[in-house]
């Protein structure tokens, strides 16, 4: 089953995400290297303002996450075509809007790496690193970026 698929069967479609013409661009690919710019949650109409530990719990940042990832991987997917010529999930980045003694990062950040896993078995097991900000754009809760290793 196809990565896609595997979204299918969830009642998941991805989005084409544009490139555009501005500086900041979704994506970047060198040699065998996708690098995807950092994602925020906002997924299927839902929009995520606030930070954990304050508006949201744990469980709300890990669906945020997971939200974020979504949006990371239809970036992935205008750029490859499809997501089958992932070879690796190299490295997550995620950043946490975190509220004063708030310490669940890694917690929040499992939302995006457990749906990696599922959806790419081994090849979805990454290095990460999941680091708390005292704020984020528009006051979104989480922001992902992730390295691909593509065919």
């Amino acid at each position: 089953m196809t990565p896609e698929e595997k979204l299918r069967a969830k009642g998941i479609e991805l989005i084409t995400v544009e490139r555009g013409d501005r500086p900041l661009v979704p994506w970047v690919r060198t040699g065998n290297l996708l690098f995807l710019s950092g994602a925020g949650p906002n997924w299927g109409g839902t929009v995520w303002r606030g930070q954990l530990g304050k508006e949201y719990t744990t469980q709300q940042g890990y669906e945020a996450a997971r939200g974020c990832a979504l949006n990371l991987l239809s970036a992935a997917k205008t750029a490859l075509g499809e997501l089958s010529r992932v070879r690796q999930v190299v490295k997550v980045l995620g950043m946490v809007n975190s509220a004063p003694g708030f310490s669940e990062q890694p917690q929040v950040v499992n939302g995006c790496s457990d749906l990696l896993v599922e959806l790419f078995g081994e090849q979805g097991r990454h290095a990460r690193s999941a680091v708390g900000m005292a704020g984020l754009p528009g006051g979104i809760p989480v922001e992902i970026e992730m390295i691909l290793e593509v065919e």
